[in-house]
This record gives structure tokens, C-alpha cells and sequence, in this order.
């Protein structure tokens, strides 16, 4: 299938990549296991079972896991739609004899070869999108010469994309493929295959496939072929026939209209057979007619209903019609009656803050759901919740809460997130019981994670994204205690190249917000940054940056005390005893990056990409850092709150205690 293209070199974050001649994978850095350990012993099981007949849905797409705790082990494959079975079947088998050669003792990899797609990792792939790793391909000869040719062979191939795209969502939980052509104005026939693979809901399949076309302009640009490779979906392009419709089994095109069938034939007595068929035609363009008066009484309510809410919409900046009409599709949006019944009428309270309550509840299939319901009438309320939908539902990563609907109805806002077992890092860190369950490797983990998660926000992510409410509050943990980074209420998207923007409404909690926003309202990605130093340090002492007042409490604020010990050289004093003596060097260098992070001049604060280098790698080097931010001081060196600025109301400040878990 690729043997034609050259790789495009690409630099893709914090993925370990190694290129084979016949051979597409990647040797992904997050942990490694032993020789004939028990995750070794499970791996080798798995791969063993997976090409059997029984794992396969029947469209050539696998998953399964073996193992238990952290010794489980989960895979997933995804055969081309264009595949025979026995093709399938031949690709998996080498596959897995070649993956463990390729990348042995890596604990996730993911392995292209020939016409299947392998991957495994020590957590759960299914059902998650996600747009890395992926490899980028493309054929070495330009389409044309003519720059004009080149326009319309582009603009005929987006339609054409844009087209199997719609067919391969509408594809169900089996088989989410399409391929189809297209003529081109002085070309050949354009070729065009989608893939998404089948356990994405149709909402990831058009973010993932939307992800994937964003790559054409960058990597094939005036060529007449690529290919993009992921591991959610993929597409290719060719002005040759490339793929094998013997054995396609696609979503079909979208069905027309159905028309009503034709009345029986009337006979009326002492009349022509002419007047029969004269009754006859009357009849049904009258019925035609009709049905056509309906449709577009629905249509046009539809339509009211719709314009209504963008109307509301576009009051906001940052808010657009093509993001409103694409989380308004009817897979995002649930009936109330539904969420009601699933939630006991809201009678099981997760948590409750300035934006409303959290309730949970479970749909008639089984699936946990956190219920977040949005209280107030004002026209900022329906402005937060508009943007949180319309955010999070463009956002899918591993360590974001994911958002599977929303509801409108019966005056009534609901958010309808994934239930995230274990609830707050606040619940856990600030507990003087329950933080003993957080070891270093796990609070490593929660710093890792979180950062990933701010690092796509800000950088991997179709949009650019500040968060604005970054707090151990909004730091949800899953069942194996991976981060998931939540609550977009206050969240900005920036437009390309934007770096800065300013507001006269504040919002956020104080403690994590830079000074510049503090002071001047001015907030970036360097604002994230601020409130993420804050969070590492708060989860390597196990104390809030606030002014802890009392007799056997300190007088000064986290940022302070951090910065004193630091400078004095006595930095361990920090670390909560809970882990002191364990990884101490891993621990210091944490610490070290939380205050490169808090320092007040914005510039000095490193991006999240560097970010997430300093904590992967002993290897970079960590500047100095300068005096961090303590904003203004009583005397008792804490803060005074009296001369920071007002904010509109309280319920605007996001000192959310919701949690939608």
C-alpha cells in the first residue's frame, strides 16, 4: 500500500520514532517491561490470540486485552476496508511476529504494515480519538506544473474527501469506510479512501478525519498522491486506481427523501379512462404538494430554532456558526427526558460550585455519567455553557474530560460527561489520608498527564486553546489514576498565531493565576504555564498556595515558602513526608520546573512543549530560575485580597467545586 511514497520527515512530540524499509511504527516512550515478566508472558498471549477468527467483528477490526491491574495488556488492530480476508488475516500474523523485533520491551507501540494496523499498550485504546502518532506520505510527482491545474485538482479532491467523510461516519459501530472518485478538469480520475476506525462515535470520526485532512496543505502540497496514517482514522488520495472494490463493503451515500407510493387507481363510474387518469395526476401532485408544505414547515422550525441559538451565539467573539452547527448534530444531543431518567431526577450529588451542581448517573446500557447541570438565567451563563460545549466537543485526548452530549431543553442547561471513577486531585493531595495513596510514581504520572493534556490544549489540538481555570479542582482521576483535565467554562480559543489577549472580566481563582492576568487582565498560554507551576508544587507538598494562618501553620503562601527553601538551599522541606527519601533527584527537578514556571515575567516561563521535554528527559538542562510571583503582600506575607481587582459577581469567579466525573 505504501511502498510507492517517500516518507515525510516529520517532528512529532515526545513520540520515539524509527523507520524500517517496508515498515511504519512507532516505539512509543511510556515504560518499558522485562524479559519474562508477567506483562511479557501477557503480551506474548495476546498477540498470539489476536489474529484468531473469534476477536474479529467481521469487518477486520480487533480488540481485546489479557492481564490484570498493571500487568494488563491491551491491543487493538484495524485491517483496510479494502482488504480480502485472507489478506487481513496475513497481515495481522506477520505483524505481530514483527512488532515485538521492531520495538521489544516497549510497553505501547503501534505498527503500519502492508494493509493492517496493529497497536498495544498497558491502558485502554478503545473508544479514545487520537491524532498521534500518525505517519505522513506522499507520492514524489507534482500533480501539474500549472498552478491554476493545481487549485482546481485540490479544490475537486477536498470535495471528494469532504464527501467519504460524511459516508464513513455514517458507517455504524462495525465498518466506518468509504472510498469513492472524482472527475478533475484537465486530470485523470481523482481516487479517495477514508477510514476511521469503527469504536470512534461519529463525532471523533469527523474530528479525527478533519485532523487528518488539516496535514494535506503541509505535506502534500502540488502532489498528485498521500497518504495520512493514524491510529483513530487515515486517508489517501491517488489519480490512479489504488484500492480493491472487489471486497468493499462500505457506508453507502446519504439515502434520498422517500417518496409516498402512488394512490390505487380510481374508477368512477360513467367516466373516461382520460378522467380516471386526469383524478389521478390531481391526487398525487396534491399529495406531492402537501408533503412538500410539511417538510418545509419542519425544516424551517429546525431552521428558526437553530438561528436562534447562533444568533445568542455570535453575541460572543470567540464563538463561530461552523463550530455551533457541528455540535448540534443529533449524536451530540440528548433528549431531557433521558438524562432526567438516567440521573434518579438528580438525586445522587457529585459536587456543586459556581457554575451549578454535578450529579451522576447511568444509562440504560450501563455507562456511568457525570451530569453537569449549569444554574442562572443570565445571558453569561448561556454564553459559558454555549463555549464549553463547543470546545470540548472539538477537544479529544487522553487527558481531557471527555464530553459525550448536551441538552437544551425544558430551560434546562446539562452537560453529559464521562464518569471519572476516582473524582478531584484536590480530594486526594489535600487529604492527609488519602494522599498516602499518592506515591512519587503516581504523582509523577498526574504531572506527566496533566501536562500532555495542556501541551495539546495549547499546541496539538486543531484549536489553540487556553484554559484560564487550571487547578487541582479541575484535575479529575480515572480509575488508574490518569489525569483528565476538566471544567471549559472559562476557556478561550485563539486564532492562528495569536499569542495575547485582554479582558475586563477576570475569571479564575486566585493562587493560580499569573500576575499579568491578576493585574492587567492579560492572559495567554503563558497563563496556563503559571497556573501549572502553582499545581506541580502543590502536588509534590501536599499544600494549597494559600496563607495557612494558625499557630502550628506557616504565614506565608506556597510560592514563598517554595522560593525561600530554594533559595536557602533547603528545598527538600517542601516534599510532603509522605515521600520524603523516595527519588529525591526526580522529585528536586520537579520542583526546580514548577518555579521556572511561576516566575513573573511571562517570557521567562518555558512553553509546554519545553515543559514536557524537562520532564522526560535528565538530559535538558534547566535554567535558573528567578523570583516567582507572590502579587502584592500584607504585612503578615500573605495576599491582600482588597487591593487585587474586583471581578463583575461572584458566581463569575470559576472557584468551581463541580466535578464532572
Amino acid at each position: 500500500m505504501i511502498s510507492i511514497f517517500f516518507p515525510l520527515v516529520c517532528s512529532i512530540f515526545m513520540v520515539v520514532a524509527q523507520q524500517a524499509t517496508a515498515e511504519n511504527y512507532y516505539c512509543i516512550d511510556k515504560g518499558n517491561y522485562t524479559l519474562n515478566s508477567t506483562y511479557h508472558d501477557n503480551l506474548n498471549h495476546l498477540l498470539s490470540t489476536l489474529p484468531n477468527s473469534q476477536n474479529n467483528n467481521g469487518y477486520g477490526f480487533y480488540n481485546l486485552s489479557y492481564g490484570n491491574a498493571d500487568d494488563q495488556v491491551f491491543a487493538m488492530a484495524l485491517c483496510d476496508g479494502d482488504a480480502m480476508p485472507d489478506s487481513c488475516q496475513r497481515c495481522l500474523n506477520e505483524s505481530t511476529h514483527l512488532v515485538q523485533q521492531l520495538c521489544p520491551y516497549q510497553k505501547e507501540v503501534v505498527l503500519w504494515h502492508n494493509n493492517c494496523m496493529l497497536r498495544y499498550s498497558n491502558r485502554s485504546l478503545f473508544g479514545f480519538m487520537e491524532s498521534f502518532p500518525r505517519v505522513i506520505l506522499y507520492n514524489t510527482q507534482n500533480a501539474s506544473s500549472d498552478p491554476d491545474t493545481v487549485e482546481a485538482y485540490f479544490k475537486d479532491l477536498r470535495s471528494l474527501l469532504d464527501n467519504l467523510k460524511s459516508r464513513a461516519m455514517a458507517g455504524g459501530s462495525l465498518k466506518k469506510f468509504a472510498l469513492d472518485s472524482i472527475k478533475s478538469a484537465g486530470f485523470k480520475t481523482i481516487y479517495g479512501l477514508v477510514q476511521c476506525s469503527p469504536d470512534l462515535s461519529k463525532i471523533d470520526c469527523n474530528n479525527c478525519l478533519d485532523d487528518s485532512f488539516g496535514n494535506l496543505p503541509g505535506c502534500c502540497n502540488l502532489k498528485k498522491g498521500g497518504v495520512v496514517l493514524g491510529t483513530s482514522c487515515r486517508h489517501r488520495y491517488e489519480d490512479y486506481l489504488f484500492y480493491d472494490i472487489s471486497n468493499v463493503t462500505q457506508a453507502p451515500p446519504p439515502s434520498p427523501m422517500p417518496q409516498p407510493p402512488p394512490p390505487p387507481p380510481l374508477t368512477v363510474p360513467g367516466r373516461k379512462k382520460e378522467s380516471s387518469a386526469t383524478v389521478i395526476v390531481v391526487i398525487v401532485f396534491a399529495s406531492t404538494v402537501a408533503l412538500g408544505i410539511i417538510m418545509s414547515i419542519f425544516v424551517c422550525l429546525r431552521k428558526r430554532n437553530a438561528k436562534t441559538l447562533m444568533a445568542q451565539t455570535n453575541k460572543h467573539p470567540l464563538i463561530s456558526n461552523e463550530r455551533m452547527e457541528e455540535v448540534s448534530v443529533e449524536s451530540l444531543q440528548y433528549d431531557y427526558e433521558t438524562i432526567k431518567l438516567a440521573t434518579g431526577n438528580f438525586s445522587k450529588e457529585l459536587g456543586k460550585g459556581g457554575f451549578g451542581v454535578v450529579y451522576k448517573g447511568r444509562f440504560s446500557n450501563g455507562q456511568d455519567i457525570a451530569v453537569k447541570k449549569l444554574t442562572g438565567e443570565s445571558a453569561q451563563c448561556d454564553v459559558d455553557f454555549k463555549n464549553e460545549v463547543m470546545l470540548v466537543a472539538k477537544l479529544q485526548h487522553r487527558n481531557l474530560v471527555r464530553l459525550l452530549g448536551f441538552s437544551l431543553e425544558s430551560r434546562e442547561r446539562l452537560l453529559v460527561y464521562e464518569f471519572v471513577k476516582n473524582g478531584r486531585l484536590d480530594h486526594f493531595i489535600f487529604d492527609p489520608t488519602k494522599r498516602e495513596n499518592l506515591d512519587w510514581d503516581r504523582r509523577y504520572k498526574i504531572i506527566g498527564g496533566v501536562a500532555r493534556g495542556l501541551l495539546y490544549l495549547h499546541e496539538d489540538s486543531r484549536l489553540k486553546i487556553i484554559h484560564r481555570d487550571l487547578k487541582a479542582s479541575n484535575i479529575l482521576l480515572d480509575e488508574e489514576m490518569h489525569p483528565k483535565i476538566s471544567d471549559f467554562g472559562t476557556a478561550r480559543h485563539f486564532v492562528v498565531d495569536q499569542t495575547q489577549d485582554s479582558t475586563s472580566r477576570i475569571v479564575g481563582t486566585y493562587g493560580y493565576m499569573a500576575p499579568e492576568y491578576v493585574m492587567h487582565g492579560q492572559y495567554s498560554v503563558k497563563s496556563d504555564i503559571f497556573s501549572f507551576g502553582v499545581l506541580i508544587l502543590e502536588i509534590i507538598s501536599g499544600q494549597k498556595n494559600c496563607v495557612l494562618e494558625g499557630q502550628h501553620e506557616r504565614t506565608e503562601n506556597l510560592l514563598t515558602y517554595t522560593w525561600r527553601h530554594w533559595r536557602e538551599g533547603n528545598a527538600t522541606k517542601i516534599i510532603d513526608p509522605v515521600m520524603r527519601g523516595r527519588r529525591g533527584s526526580e522529585i528536586m527537578r520537579c520542583i526546580h520546573i514548577g518555579l521556572l514556571c511561576v516566575q513573573t515575567n511571562l517570557v521567562d516561563r518555558p512553553t509546554m512543549n519545553n515543559i514536557v521535554l524537562m520532564l522526560n528527559s535528565n538530559s535538558v538542562s534547566l535554567p535558573v530560575p528567578s523570583q516567582p510571583a507572590f502579587y502584592m503582600h500584607s504585612n503578615t506575607g500573605g495576599v491582600n485580597h482588597n487591593q487585587l481587582p474586583q471581578r463583575e459577581s461572584v458566581n463569575e469567579a470559576s472557584i468551581t467545586e463541580i466535578s464532572p466525573r
